[in-house]
């Protein structure tokens, strides 16, 4: 789904047959001009997306831009201006703070986290628990929020979970029949397996085949020992419960990636508001 389904599912969604209560009480040939106010410190996000969200309802509306996507704002910043008519300035405020407000929330997190990690190369990765159908924006303002994005879908990585494994009859069965497949249909894709203990990890050793480890649920102690015997020979990667207590104690073991999934859904949306004036 691209940005422009998104906004216009969000705005049918809203407006439906109509604005009835601006569209009662306000003249149709009036002027208006609002801005968007920051109610607390973060990271703002979402800033085009706003914008789309006020073409979409109208073409007439000045959208006139202070700040910039990936900013650090405090109260009383004034991200943007609208002006134009006030009926399409309030049929578009609802869905374009909604916009703004989540993915500045999912931006402030990330950034939060990213900082944490100054001085290590640990990447911060996201994950694919996003809000249906908005994963696009989501795992956008990961980005802005100086994350990184892991697969965005199922179609774009291999990654070999638990499940597969249990499925498919074991770790061997799953990486072999992943390589054939992807062979088969002539598909580039990378290969990442899950392994939940040292077992595990000394069995993908011994077979290969694969691009990136995901070590599920270590201990950072056990994260360590576990990096060193894969000594570089595959990418790594941390998941399962890292919070921004634990985040730098995991990173400081040396692994390539910690994907933390409550970026984008766990989150709390920054507070803005727009404000006639």
């Amino acid at each position: 789904m691209t940005i422009d389904e998104i906004i216009e599912n969000a705005l049918l969604e809203d407006i439906g047959d109509g604005d009835h209560t601006s569209l009662s009480c306000i003249p149709v040939n009036s002027f208006g001009k609002a801005k968007l106010l920051v109610k607390e410190e973060g990271i703002i996000a979402g800033i085009e997306i706003a914008r789309k969200v006020f073409e979409k309802v109208d073409k007439s509306v000045i959208f006139n831009q202070l700040l910039k996507d990936g900013d650090e704002v405090k109260p009383g910043d004034i991200v943007f201006t609208v002006e134009g008519n006030p009926i399409s300035l309030l049929s578009s405020e609802r869905l374009a703070l909604n916009f703004l407000q989540r993915m500045s929330g999912i931006a402030t997190k990330t950034h939060q986290m990213v900082k944490l990690l100054e001085g290590l190369n640990t990447k911060l990765l996201d994950t694919r628990k996003t809000t249906p159908n908005l994963r696009l924006l989501e795992k956008m303002a990961v980005k802005i929020g100086g994350g990184e994005n892991h697969r965005f879908g199922l179609y774009d990585m291999i990654m070999i979970k638990d499940n597969h494994v249990d499925f498919s009859g074991g770790i061997r069965n799953a990486i072999t029949n992943v390589n054939q497949y992807l062979k088969s249909k002539n598909k580039n894709l990378k290969i990442e397996i899950e392994v939940r203990n040292f077992d595990e990890l000394n069995e993908v050793l011994a077979i290969g085949g694969i691009h990136r480890i995901m070590l599920d649920n270590f201990t950072p102690e056990n994260l360590k020992k576990a990096v060193g015997i894969i000594n570089g020979l595959y990418e790594t990667e941390a998941s399962g419960g890292i919070t921004e207590l634990s985040l730098r104690q995991y990173a400081e073991t040396g692994v390539d990636f910690i994907s933390v999934g409550s970026l984008t859904h766990h989150i709390k949306s920054l507070d803005l508001s727009l404000k006639a004036y």
